[in-house]
């Protein structure tokens, strides 16, 4: 199958490789010329057969619209636009409204798998119409993982979004306990080989996962993690998930606890723990640091 490729950085460019390996063919562009097979978007659409099939794996935001944008003016009637990117969900309706008159499909797939999914697979969520999505299965089919996981046909427009911020938002709640639980083991005075608990945690156990063996690669490379700052970041799922938590009425704790404490970790010093610091000082007499 042929397919259009806009963005070739840490995923695009992998993804580009899986299919090409799988025996797709993959027109790509970047702006970065040096990844780029064509010099622009008009170019790629040229070379493309229709009904033509061009998937976008940028940043949110901004950057995806006007893609979109101007590739809804490049397209004809019966093209397949595909976002592949971290869009809110939100987004997905109403740009296949703006899309529907000129006769574009549109769909949205979450993708995950990271750097590691170009010889892992991919795991997809799509959102979008059933024909649609079956016209584009053999892509969806070239990225997955071998065997029956790894892909489903998620809902409607916007489904394949919504389920990716989901799923980012569990992310956040794993890693949290795995970086809590590994920092309990640091402080105990009990324990005195911190890296090799966490490596015999990797199977017979039920916390295993790839997430534990990635924690476990990186304890491999730096023993007491000395190399790292504890700052981080988010990317917009783990807050957009706490907000539909919050306006499905769903408790959601662990996750909404975890996007908060990735807050916490950009702060040198929480005006919040100040505040309770004077007032233990205050009604106790509690000893406070200067």
């Amino acid at each position: 199958m042929q397919l259009g490729l806009i963005g070739l950085g840490r995923m695009g460019g992998n993804m580009r490789e899986r299919l090409r390996a799988a025996g797709h063919e993959v027109v790509g562009f970047d702006h970065n010329a040096d990844k780029s097979d064509v010099a622009n978007l008009a170019e790629l659409v040229e070379k493309l057969a229709a009904p033509r099939v061009v998937w976008t794996m940028v940043p949110a935001g901004k950057i995806t619209e006007d893609t979109i944008n101007e590739l809804a003016g490049l397209l004809s009637e019966g093209d397949i636009i595909i976002d592949g990117g971290n869009s809110k969900f939100t987004d997905d309706g109403p740009r296949a409204e703006r899309l529907k008159p000129k006769g574009i499909h549109y769909l949205d797939v979450g993708v995950s798998g990271g750097v590691w999914g170009i010889t892992n697979g991919y795991a997809l969520m799509v959102g979008g119409e059933a024909e649609i999505v079956e016209h584009c299965k053999p892509i969806f089919e070239a990225l997955k993982p071998a065997g029956e996981f790894g892909f489903a046909h998620a809902g409607t427009h916007g489904a394949g979004h919504y389920a990716k911020m989901i799923h980012n938002g569990i992310e956040y709640g794993m890693m949290q306990a795995y970086g809590e639980g590994y920092e309990i083991l640091l402080a105990s005075e009990l324990v005195h080989d911190v890296p090799a608990v966490i490596k015999s945690w990797r199977e017979g156990s039920v916390v295993k996962s790839w997430l534990l063996d990635l924690l476990d690669r990186a304890l491999d490379e730096d023993p007491t993690l000395a190399n790292l700052k504890g700052y981080v970041e988010d990317t917009g799922e783990g807050r957009w998930t706490v907000d539909e938590a919050v306006r499905l009425a769903v408790p959601a704790h662990v996750l909404a606890a975890s996007i908060f404490t990735r807050f916490e970790s950009r702060q040198d010093d929480s005006p919040a723990m100040k505040a309770v610091a004077a007032l233990r000082q205050q009604f106790g007499g509690h000893a406070v640091k200067r």
